[in-house]
């Protein structure tokens, strides 16, 4: 059975918690841009908590019969993108994140509030 993307987002936001992940923003690009749905932006204080967070939200993907589409960057651990489709997930690692501001880039995008 197919996930919507509200379910996708969720367990991948768990995922970056269960994971400590810092700083967790949503953005809704839905009417904005074709290629997903949600960015789900966050980091990692250091290369390993970098991987281990993409690591963990590859694992819930399996685990829930998502589609991944793309895991690129997992090597260097300095921004690894994992694309599920209507959710694309960015880790940064803490250092990178202002350098590449995909919020800036998105500004045009709401920010999603976690109930």
């Amino acid at each position: 059975m197919s996930k919507t993307p509200e379910q996708v987002l969720n367990f991948v936001i768990n995922a970056v918690e269960d994971k400590k992940g810092m700083d967790i923003v949503t953005l809704d690009l839905n009417g904005i841009s074709l290629i997903a749905d949600y960015f789900v932006i966050c980091h990692g204080n250091s290369e390993t908590q970098v991987q281990a967070i993409a690591t963990e939200a590859r694992k819930k993907a399996h685990e829930y019969g998502v589609n991944i589409r793309s895991y690129e960057g997992i090597d260097t651990a300095r921004w690894v993108l994992l694309d599920l489709g209507d959710v694309v997930l960015h880790v940064f690692h803490r250092d990178d994140r202002s350098y590449y501001n995909i919020e800036r880039l998105w500004s045009d995008a709401k920010v999603v509030e976690r109930v």
